[in-house]
């Protein structure tokens, strides 16, 4: 009887392990599915203002004092909003912990507040703002580009955003005016959020550049803010000529048009290049390195923000840098989604 008892536990515990990895297995594909519901969420309290007007209440210690539902929608211009579909949508993201909900004892309202995550949602402190980053990656154009991926995988040839807008990314900003612009200003919104680090943690590196490059640099807003930190910097601005044509003006900065597959014309001390390479396969970055090899003075350097370590390793930068005539190169970790990577010429 005992041997039976045994026998009859451990199927029991292998049935309970079974039972459970299929929960476990069945819950982690509906996480993943509920990704696109959290990034349209965010999309959704962006565009009612849902974080602004958390703000504009009376602050706190460190945030503003918790509001019901009620007062965040007196605060938001849609007269007809629907407030239960929005409870919802503030439930799934406090959930998420862009939001702080708590129950008021008195009134037995949910009261929400701000956190660490959503002053990022904030529009009125443009220095410390990703809306424009959330409305970029959100936007139809850009959701269109995942319905192409399994084709551009089992196909080849023209990338997901190619076959779903019927041009490259860049080529199409000529075109649709609006989403230019809301490429425009999250490009900025990111070089303003990154470029913080970055003159903070590497502020010794600037010392001896005289000029510096920024190659596919957008609006001009990182090389910018080199410059303005550095006055003795001449900053050059470098990028297609439909984007500069809209670059407002910065003090020492030249804006310059042009085709970095093509070549790099201006020489510099330094080259910079933000989130560029990221977006190209290893033989088109090749094709940007041998340009900016050829447009920087020998003894100098390039220095590359990118995500690191999560679209190529350290070694596939190392291999891609030394083809591109840059054999020695430093990996600097700063307080970013982006890391610098310091690099020499061969």
């Amino acid at each position: 009887m005992a041997e039976l008892t045994d026998r009859t536990h451990t199927e029991i515990c292998s049935v309970d392990n079974g039972a459970e990895a299929t929960v476990q297995g069945q819950g982690e594909i509906l996480r993943i599915l509920d990704n696109i519901a959290e990034s349209m969420a965010l999309r959704c309290v962006v565009e009612l203002g849902i974080a602004d007007a958390l703000n504009s209440h009376p602050h706190g210690h460190n945030y503003p004092i918790p509001m019901s539902l009620s007062q965040i929608a007196a605060r938001i211009p849609f007269p007809n909003l629907d407030m239960d579909r929005l409870s919802r949508v503030m439930t799934f993201l406090s959930c998420r912990k862009v939001f702080d909900a708590t129950v008021d004892k008195e009134s037995g309202e949910t009261m929400y507040g701000l956190t660490h995550t959503s002053k990022w949602l904030l529009t009125n402190n443009k220095l410390e703002s990703l809306e424009p980053a959330v409305l970029l990656a959100t936007h139809p154009c850009s959701m269109a580009t995942w319905n192409c991926l399994s084709t551009s995988i089992a196909e080849g040839g023209a990338c997901g955003f190619s076959r779903a807008n019927g041009s490259t990314i860049y080529d199409f900003q000529s075109k649709n005016h609006e989403y230019k612009r809301v490429f425009g200003e999250a490009m900025a919104c990111n070089s303003r959020v990154v470029m913080k680090a970055v003159l903070e943690y590497y502020k010794d590196g600037f010392n001896d550049v005289g000029t510096i490059v920024d190659v596919g640099g957008g609006l001009g807003a990182a090389v910018a803010e080199i410059v303005e930190a550095y006055p003795h910097i001449r900053g050059f601005n470098f990028d297609l000529p439909n984007v500069v044509a809209d670059a407002p003006k910065y003090p020492n900065v030249t804006h310059v048009g042009g085709d970095m597959f093509a070549t790099v014309p201006i020489n510099g001390d330094a080259i910079f290049l933000k989130w560029i390479l990221h977006n190209w396969s290893d033989e088109k970055c090749v094709e940007i390195l041998k340009n900016c090899r050829k447009a920087l003075r020998y003894d100098l350097r390039m220095l590359v923000l990118s995500p690191s370590g999560k679209e190529r390793t350290e070694d596939e930068w190392k291999k891609l840098l030394e083809r591109g005539g840059f054999s020695c190169y430093t990996i600097i970790e700063i307080p970013s989604f982006l890391s610098i990577i310091e690099s020499f010429p061969s």
